[in-house]
């Protein structure tokens, strides 16, 4: 009964737009379902393919945002507003705005409790570390990190070391075989070489 609860609310979310919260509390979607749901239903202005992100991701105004293909989020926040405008406005008696895009390009991970502020655009081929604060644009290839958010390295070098060093693991194998990032079938064997491998057997 349970499965057809799920089964009639994912369709509804989906394809109708209705009980949206619902769903994402009863449905638990993967984080793939999740950014899929909300390219169709999330007011962005614009989402690529493989758009992925935890539940958590902080984006209030989506609007604004446009989103490439291969974007990955992290329970960051995404902000296209400043907020502290309105108290501005009351105690200078002023009435200003700050309202900008941010522009995420192919290819770009975000880590978990980064903070992107407005009027950003990051990548292509970009990687944005865990807790950074980014108020500028990241250039195609590097990855920031820190507050503020400065380069730290390049992507292309970061492709080429965890290559070398994934080709020694003990599971390598089954790295190799592996359909996408993660393969449900293959998933307790590689769980337990690398427990083996971190622990002992």
């Amino acid at each position: 009964m349970f499965k057809w609860v799920k089964k009639a609310l994912r369709w509804l979310a989906f394809e109708h737009g209705i009980a949206k919260r619902l769903y994402r509390r009863v449905c638990q979607p993967t984080s793939e379902e999740l950014g899929a749901f909300l390219k169709r239903h999330g007011r962005f202005h614009q989402v690529g393919e493989h758009f992925s992100l935890l539940p958590g991701t902080n984006i209030p105004d989506p609007q604004y945002v446009s989103i490439g293909n291969n974007v990955q989020f992290s329970q960051c926040s995404v902000f296209a507003h400043d907020g502290s405008i309105a108290m501005l406005n009351r105690a200078y008696g002023v009435k200003l705005d700050r309202v900008e895009k941010v522009v995420f390009k192919d290819n770009v991970y975000v880590g978990h409790q980064a903070i992107i502020l407005p009027g950003v655009t990051i990548g292509p081929n970009a990687v944005v570390a865990a807790g950074a604060v980014v108020s500028k644009d990241v250039a195609p290839g590097d990855i920031v990190a820190g507050v503020p958010a400065r380069v730290v390295g390049r992507v292309d070098q970061l492709v080429d070391k965890l290559t070398e060093q994934t080709k020694q693991l003990p599971w390598a194998d089954l790295i190799e075989q592996r359909e996408g990032g993660f393969d449900p079938n293959m998933e307790p064997e590689l769980e337990r070489r690398r427990i083996a491998h971190f622990f002992g057997s």
